[in-house]
């Protein structure tokens, strides 16, 4: 249980419990291992129950009626999902499934509601997390509407680069450069389209790809990016 109180002090709608609170919370935990391609929860399952990242890498995705999958977001040490549901009482929206070998906190709708009650603060943090959610969508619909494929394939690098990069002298590095179909899911195109937008860049130097690694070079964020 220290190890989960632990973890729940890190997350950012726990941060402000008191110890007390925490340890009843982290009493009140299950933990689960899911391996790598896991579905964690699937659209339509029962929202009976919150998930904390505690190690590994999570995607909430949709699919389409081709299979075609569709990413909504990558979730990592820290995040937490599946608060909607115990709020509304509605089913899954989405399905989240484990990008590499995930081990997760678990805690169930009762547990959920208990430490609102008990710690009221818990429920500002959680609608302050879900408006940064909502905002975050809304930019991603902005830049399907408003950036052609290009434009979207470098604003999701940018991100990337702002969140996970490196800065060096010669620019800022990825070091887990996602796959091209990972990048397609993201931005709304196909494989065969990320490919040639990531040629096109590093053909006019914007960008440097060495195995699993790419470097953003300094004039990537200003240049016209436009297929």
């Amino acid at each position: 249980m220290n190890n989960h109180r632990e973890l729940l002090r890190k997350v950012t709608i726990f941060s402000q419990m008191s110890d007390k609170d925490i340890d009843l919370l982290a009493a009140g935990t299950v933990e689960r291992i899911f391996e790598k391609d896991a579905l964690i929860v699937g659209a339509e399952d029962p929202g009976d129950a919150l998930f904390v990242v505690a190690a590994g890498k999570v995607k909430v995705v949709l699919y389409g009626e081709s299979g075609r999958e569709v990413i909504l977001s990558v979730l990592r040490d820290g995040d937490f999902f599946g608060e909607m549901s115990l709020l509304d009482n509605q089913p899954r929206s989405a399905n989240v499934r484990a990008i590499e070998p995930t081990r997760a906190l678990v805690l169930s709708r009762d547990t959920f509601h208990q430490t609102l009650q008990r710690a009221p603060q818990v429920a500002i943090a959680v609608l302050g997390e879900m408006s940064r959610r909502l905002r975050r969508a809304d930019e991603s619909i902005g830049n399907l509407a408003l950036l052609d494929v290009y434009g979207r394939v470098a604003r999701f690098l940018l991100d990337l680069a702002k969140h996970d990069g490196v800065t060096r002298e010669d620019g800022t590095e990825i070091r887990e450069r996602p796959t091209q179909q990972h990048i397609a899911a993201m931005v709304g195109t196909s494989r065969e389209t990320v490919s040639r937008a990531l040629n096109e860049f590093q053909r006019r130097g914007l960008i440097e790809m060495d195995g699993k690694t790419i470097l953003l070079k300094p004039g990537f964020e200003g240049a016209d990016l436009t297929a």
